[in-house]
């Protein structure tokens, strides 16, 4: 399926932030990519171009393509609470970002590589499909014979970040989606109420 495979630290620098996580290049060079670069004159943005940035800013976020992601704000739309905010919540329920956020890889695209292998399990049945919704108290573990794998290994290693919504069993290699964040519990900065107005016109 198409994914974006170009430069990543030109995405982070046309959107101001290291979307990806730590960049060493984006600190360098933390002005938009182009020809004049950071001497640029850049004129005020018109309303549009905030709300196409930002929509744009969540789909490289979570590595959601067009099409899907329209589907996601429709399931959103259709859904009780606030759209923005449950469009997010839709996002991190995906199993390639869980997955990501256990620290079972260093990266979204690192997990969704995890997930379309079939390393991963849910509730004991292998998955791989990167978009699979899960439900709160689903169990994500590393499957039996990828518990050896390396890059699993050294990404549990480095990974220090502690989820609310998300417990993670180091011995046995699993962890359980505890329930739904809130959206003051995701910490991408988004501003989704952008989004839901772009696509709302």
């Amino acid at each position: 399926m198409a994914r974006y495979t170009g430069p990543k630290t030109k995405i982070a620098r046309k959107f101001g932030e290291a979307i990806y996580g730590e960049d060493k290049s984006f600190e360098k060079r933390n002005y938009p990519p182009g020809q004049h670069g950071a001497n640029k004159r850049r004129g005020k943005k018109s309303e549009y171009a905030i709300q196409l940035m930002e929509k744009q800013k969540a789909k490289y976020t979570y590595g959601i393509l067009e099409r899907q992601f329209r589907n996601m704000f429709k399931k959103a739309t259709a859904a009780p609470g606030i759209t923005g905010e449950v469009l997010l919540q839709l996002c991190e329920s995906r199993l390639d970002n869980v997955v990501f956020r256990m620290g079972m890889a260093p990266s979204r695209s690192g997990a969704r590589q995890l997930v379309s292998h079939r390393h991963i399990t849910v509730n004991g049945e292998l998955v791989n499909i990167p978009s699979y919704q899960l439900k709160a108290g689903d169990v994500v573990a590393v499957r039996e014979k990828s518990k050896s794998l390396e890059s699993i290994a050294n990404s549990l290693a480095n990974s220090n970040h502690i989820y609310e919504w998300i417990t993670w069993n180091n011995d046995k290699k699993e962890g359980t989606y505890v329930s739904v964040p809130a959206r003051i519990q995701i910490p991408e900065n988004i501003n989704e109420q952008f989004i839901v107005e772009l696509y709302s016109k």
